[in-house]
């Protein structure tokens, strides 16, 4: 049986991707794709972290 806390991490792991995406996206509007990943995929992480260390408390 599927734990409840492993399921309310998935929405929190849902801004990593996210992030990525968004910083495709914004790396095509600078015109440096490579770069706008790097810091989507940072802001992600950052958002990941934050949800998490915030649902513990």
């Amino acid at each position: 049986m599927a734990d409840k806390k492993n399921n309310e991490d998935k929405y929190g792991a849902l801004f990593v991707p996210a992030g990525v995406l968004t910083g495709v996206g914004v790396g095509f509007l600078i015109n440096n794709i490579a770069a706008g990943t790097m810091i989507g995929l940072g802001v992600g992480f950052v958002i990941f972290a934050t949800i998490t260390v915030v649902k513990k408390k």
